[in-house]
């Protein structure tokens, strides 16, 4: 039998709606909640890896999520000058296994309301505008408050909450989370028929300048620059600036930029990166996904990284007999090395480019 049988999930996110769906199937009672009044409303677009769509397969939703996005096997590397050259076609690996494509764009809400689906299918109960306010465990459970005054006991509680975790500081674990120095503008529209991949403009007045197809009519794009305070810029102002940045780069981004024209679909936001080290957990409380690392999405693995971390700690529940260290040992083992290469590799890529190398 699990290891647990009972157990509460903080935040919708990938890793937390993975996690739930994982438990559900195994027949333990998973309560699934999350702060926000609809988690698929809001949201740009991913780009998943070959190894978060071997994930999305074994949750079940992989038929769902390919007809909901746009799948390609080449990421293209064009110059910063007026025509937009192509100066490299880099096929991408199948990490996932040679019957999925290596790499799939997907909007962030479509992916949410999928996977949050598919979780009350196999009978995690949801709770939108819903927030953990109090936790106090021993050694047999967590009794946890919520913000609506209601109450309950688990065997366990999973913190997936994101960067900011409440559930990370309600157990006393401080980590520091640090600016990577660079900002990012992202905008979500629709797909002119000249994308059909993913393509990086390294150079120019910004870092990286690019854009990758989320479905048949749709696509996100982004701008990377060094990180400023945009926070006093109205929403138009945004979309200005953004299309100002993007004013430099040609080839499809001529068409994209036509088609930025909806403020409310252009967000900013800082990269920010940290990784805790072993241990995740305190007690019965443990975190993951975001709350445990997060990096800057140079290498595209924080989906990925969610969802194999949710596929672990599923895995090891459903499998062992008591919530022992010798879980929690080998829950860290397959994970915090993983994660830190990631965070670690990602960070560096995104350094070379601060130093313009």
């Amino acid at each position: 039998m699990p290891a647990v049988n009972s157990v509460l999930v903080v935040g919708a996110g990938l890793a937390g709606s993975a996690t739930a769906i994982r438990l559900a199937e195994a027949g333990v009672a998973v309560d699934l909640v999350e702060a926000k009044p609809d988690v698929a409303a809001t949201g740009s677009g991913i780009t998943l890896q070959g190894n978060a769509l071997r994930e999305l397969r074994a949750l079940g939703v992989w038929d769902r999520a390919r007809r909901a996005g746009y799948a390609f096997d080449v990421t293209g590397i064009r110059a910063p000058d007026p025509a937009g050259t192509v100066v490299a076609e880099i096929p991408d690996a199948r990490t996932g296994g040679p019957d999925l494509p290596a790499v799939m764009g997907m909007p962030r809400p479509a992916l949410a309301r999928i996977l949050l689906d598919r979780a009350t299918e196999v009978g995690a109960k949801v709770r939108f505008a819903t927030t953990p306010t109090g936790l106090h465990q021993d050694a047999s459970g967590v009794d946890v408050t919520f913000g609506d005054g209601s109450t309950g006991r688990y065997g366990l509680v999973v913190g997936a909450d994101g960067i900011r975790s409440w559930t990370r500081r309600a157990v006393g674990i401080e980590l520091e989370t640090r600016p990577v120095g660079m900002g990012i503008w992202r905008a979500f529209g629709p797909r002119p028929a000249s994308v059909t991949r993913t393509d990086l403009y390294y150079g120019g007045p910004s870092f990286i300048a690019g854009y990758c197809p989320t479905g048949e009519d749709s696509l996100y794009a982004y701008v990377v620059e060094p990180a400023q305070d945009r926070s006093r810029l109205t929403p138009q102002q945004q979309l200005d600036t953004m299309k100002e940045l993007a004013a430099a780069y040609h080839g499809p981004w001529d068409e994209i930029r036509e088609t930025l024209t909806d403020p409310s679909r252009v967000n900013y936001t800082w990269f920010e990166t940290h990784v805790l080290p072993a241990p995740w957990n305190r007690g019965r409380v443990v975190v993951i996904g975001d709350a445990a690392h997060t990096c800057p999405p140079t290498l595209a693995q924080g989906g990925a990284q969610a969802l194999e971390d949710a596929a672990v700690l599923a895995e090891l529940l459903v499998t062992g007999d008591d919530l022992d260290e010798r879980l929690w040992d080998a829950f860290h083992a397959r994970r915090v090395e993983r994660a830190r290469a990631v965070v670690d590799a990602s960070n560096q890529l995104a350094q070379w480019q601060l130093d313009h190398g």
